[in-house]
């Protein structure tokens, strides 16, 4: 089958397009045909070994699993012996380890029927930015109805599907963004949008009840000065420094929040199960929308991390196989 392959940690030119052999399930798993995959920031970090501290999950020397790619979205082929949700022809949505290949082997528990409404290429935008914004909204910020969100990388693919879930739980949604990145901020559901090249949302007088933060690059003086005195902080992106990126900020943040009345939060998301099934269930209901910043072929993976790791994407962008 083809697959790409990245063989050492480096820039997207590192990665091949190349012909391996079809990878084998065991009696848990199932054989996906890929139809799309999706690049996040993290293929960008992982293909090129960042933050340096990663390498001891991802591999120390050289990557541990030569197929980059995480989200997947396909068809199954052939099912183990253990496999009872599951069968040959299904269309299916979740994450894996090697999704940029014509095929993956994928745990059962890791994949949910793919939702009607949507297309192969939406349906593997959605799982691990799903899971990031989901989790940092309920589980870390604890988000409820009525309240004051702002969401800072509004138009990211994280930020585009935390606007869509914030308004899902009842939130009033504050966008923060580029220019030219307002209007499909604001086609999206955000109440309120703010180009942060022409206004600071932390000197406006707003004070909001949950700021979710994916640029990385805010001091936290600034964004406690926006949150309402019992408000919570929580710092989803990270930016600086190749071995720890952002670490020392969220320290700070960790450090300084039993000092104050505000919850100042780190945050990791993890994929779950019972998480693609939440992200499912909202997506078939039409309160979410995939959006989708590029499409490339396979054989321009290489060109499609470069893409999404050196700018600023409108949603997602993704893999078609």
């Amino acid at each position: 089958m083809k697959a790409i392959i990245h063989s050492r940690y480096g820039p997207p030119d590192a990665l091949e397009l190349t012909d391996i052999d079809q990878p084998v399930t065991n009696e848990d798993a199932v054989l996906v045909r890929v139809h799309a995959a999706a690049v996040g920031k993290g293929d960008w970090l992982t293909v090129q070994g960042l933050p340096y501290v990663a390498r001891m999950r991802y591999g120390l020397g050289k990557p541990k699993h030569p197929v980059p790619g995480f989200d997947v979205a396909g068809r199954v082929e052939a099912v183990g012996s253990n496999v009872t949700r599951l069968q040959a022809g299904d269309a299916v949505f979740g994450w894996c380890e090697g999704s940029f290949a014509e095929y993956a082997a994928v745990p059962q528990s890791q994949l949910a029927l793919k939702p009607a409404n949507l297309s192969f290429e939406q349906a593997a935008a959605w799982p691990i930015s799903g899971f990031a914004a989901l989790q940092a909204l309920r589980d870390t910020g604890g988000v409820q109805p009525g309240q004051q969100v702002v969401i800072i990388g509004a138009s990211g693919g994280v930020g585009s599907f935390a606007v869509q879930l914030a308004k899902a739980f009842g939130a009033e949604v504050t966008g923060v963004c580029s220019t030219k990145t307002v209007d499909m901020v604001r086609s999206i559901g955000a109440d309120h949008v703010i180009d942060y090249t022409q206004q600071d949302f932390t000197r406006t007088g707003q004070r909001y009840d949950l700021i979710l933060e994916m640029a990385g690059n805010r001091a936290l003086a600034d964004l406690r000065r926006a949150l309402t005195p019992k408000g919570t902080l929580v710092l989803v992106g990270g930016s600086g420094g190749r071995w720890f990126m952002g670490t020392g900020r969220t320290l700070r943040a960790v450090l300084v929040s039993p000092l104050v009345g505000q919850r100042l939060r780190s945050f990791f998301s993890r994929p779950k199960g019972a998480d693609l099934v939440v992200l499912k269930e909202l997506l078939e209901a039409g309160q979410l929308t995939p959006v989708i910043d590029r499409t490339f072929p396979l054989s321009e993976t290489a060109e499609a991390i470069r893409y999404v790791g050196e700018r600023s994407t409108q949603g997602k962008t993704v893999i078609t196989v």
